[in-house]
């Protein structure tokens, strides 16, 4: 990667999503005193495994959150949220499932006042059709209601209508969907596509739903935590996430339902998971708006705290937003100054949205995915997004393409405060390529798909296995050092165990964030 010069750019409300940025590079490592470090082949990436609580419970931990115009239906939204991370493709005999004690929930703000208009509810059952077996198919599946599929689950949707935080309508809109397995293999499941079209739905309405096993899509390097990339370099460029499989839940809606107006297009989108507690009540168990934030913008006092709340009450957690950790954390690490304090220019990406962009009139400051609607999707989008020029894309919502740790590594070097750069984790797209219509997620890897030797193999074609001593002669300003360092009273600060080649490279002119 080399620099490049830009032109011409204009940048309205400059810095306003640096905390953002902070956020992601410490993903990997930069996180609050007292988290452990994770077992070797896991990381913790866009909220998978984010707070103590909820990382024990993995049915229940919502990932990932993407809301984008559909490329191939613009007068629809597609809305994609995860579940379940890490999941290992051999995992049998028993494999991946949504809880059939939780209620999946995507809620939408169709007005800026920080309270739930719709909420789209899903609700899943567990069917068995052999109990005398440990098998989760007893011969090689054909079709969802092969008879050789001996676990499946179905799943409904309802829509919950609201008005001051009050439910005033509720609507069944779909019921017993079939969810897509998971993909045990090619001897199980020779056509694992044919099974995943079969689990697309379209339901009254111009409505398409689907629910089922997906390839993660979140793509970036966050491999810190094994000696320093392999003790020399030898990993960086690998995809942390590749190989492992998310439970996928999308919905393709036409934007009319969700939006308030022609007039005022912009939504705002969060997703949860709620599950009863020892009294029999619902109780909200995990919390997703925009990625990271509760992952490393929450200190883990507010961790459990912010998965239980709600959007309303994000007043509580304000000065995690305006008196950030992070940034100073990266000051040490990387001799960036810090920004001055309070940090009122964040404020605009994580609970109002950006101005001229993706904030609604008289909106009430809150944190989750915010989405303008009436700005149409690109024939190639840019990975870099909004950063590039591209306004349909993250944190105009987000699309599965958007590489949001780059546009983070970017901004917290200084991008949006005039200290121009091109840095990134090598990692520049996700292993699969996403579908081209709905649910858009790429298939799964299935359990017959043994993880080779590949990062090996790439790392001897690349020439990064002579030791840490054939480095250095190279390293220039480009070349960061991510340190480990404070330890004491037993208890660890993991301010970050590992080594990121971070390099610039040649991209055309960027066009500003605002036309």
């Amino acid at each position: 990667m080399t620099a490049i010069t830009r032109s011409g750019r204009t940048w309205r409300g400059r810095g306003s999503v640096a905390l953002l940025a902070c956020g992601a590079l410490a993903a990997g490592g930069l996180t609050a005193a007292g988290v452990a470090v994770l077992e070797p082949g896991t990381a913790s990436a866009s909220s998978h495994r984010e707070a103590p609580l909820i990382s024990g419970q993995p049915q229940f931990d919502n990932t990932d959150l993407y809301a984008f115009v559909s490329p191939d239906h613009p007068d629809t939204t597609t809305l994609v949220a995860n579940w379940l991370p890490f999941q290992e493709p051999a995992g049998g005999p028993n494999f991946y499932t949504f809880a059939n004690d939780a209620r999946y929930d995507i809620h939408i703000d169709s007005d800026g006042d920080a309270q739930d208009d719709l909420l789209y509810r899903f609700t899943f059952k567990d069917h068995r059709k052999n109990e005398d077996t440990f098998l989760y198919n007893t011969g090689a599946v054909e079709s969802l209601d092969d008879p050789d599929l001996n676990f499946t689950q179905t799943y409904d949707i309802d829509l919950l209508r609201l008005e001051h935080g009050k439910t005033v309508s509720e609507h069944k809109v779909a019921k017993n969907l079939p969810v897509a397995p998971s993909n045990v293999g090619k001897a199980s499941m020779p056509d694992y596509q044919k099974l995943r079209d079969q689990a697309v739905k379209k339901v009254p309405g111009g409505i398409k739903a689907f629910a089922g096993q997906a390839d993660d899509p979140f793509f970036l390097d966050l491999r810190v935590f094994d000696l320093l990339y392999g003790g020399d370099l030898s990993e960086v460029g690998n995809d942390t996430l590749k190989g492992y499989n998310v439970n996928t839940i999308a919905l393709q809606v036409p934007t009319s339902y969700i939006q308030e107006s022609k007039e005022q297009p912009i939504v705002g989108i969060y997703s949860t998971t709620e599950r009863k507690n020892a009294y029999g009540d619902w109780t909200r168990v995990s919390r997703l708006g925009m990625p990271l934030v509760n992952e490393v913008v929450n200190p883990v006092k507010d961790k459990d705290k912010f998965n239980a709340s709600s959007p309303e009450n994000d007043g509580d957690f304000l000065k995690n937003v305006t008196e950030p950790e992070l940034p100073k954390l990266i000051e040490a690490i990387y001799d960036i100054k810090a920004p001055a304090e309070p940090r009122e220019d964040l404020v605009s990406v994580f609970l109002t949205g950006v101005e001229d962009l993706n904030q609604p009139p008289n909106v009430t400051a809150s944190e989750m995915l915010r989405l303008n609607t009436s700005i149409k999707p690109v024939a190639e989008p840019k990975r870099l997004g909004v950063l590039d020029g591209d306004t349909a894309g993250f944190p105009n919502g987000r699309r599965l393409t958007d590489d949001v740790l780059d546009i983070a590594l970017q901004v917290v070097e200084g991008e949006l405060v005039d200290s121009k750069n091109d840095l990134g984790d090598a990692v520049d797209a996700n292993e699969k390529e996403f579908g081209k219509s709905f649910p858009y997620v790429a298939l799964p890897t299935a359990g017959s798909d043994v993880k080779s030797g590949e990062a090996a193999t790439k790392s001897n074609a690349t020439g990064l296995t002579g030791g840490m001593s054939s480095f250095t002669g190279s390293w220039d300003n480009n070349t960061v050092m991510l340190a480990s360092a404070a330890s004491g009273a037993g208890v660890v600060l993991l301010l970050g165990l590992g080594m990121m080649w971070l390099r610039s490279r040649r991209r055309p002119e960027r066009r500003s964030w605002i036309a």
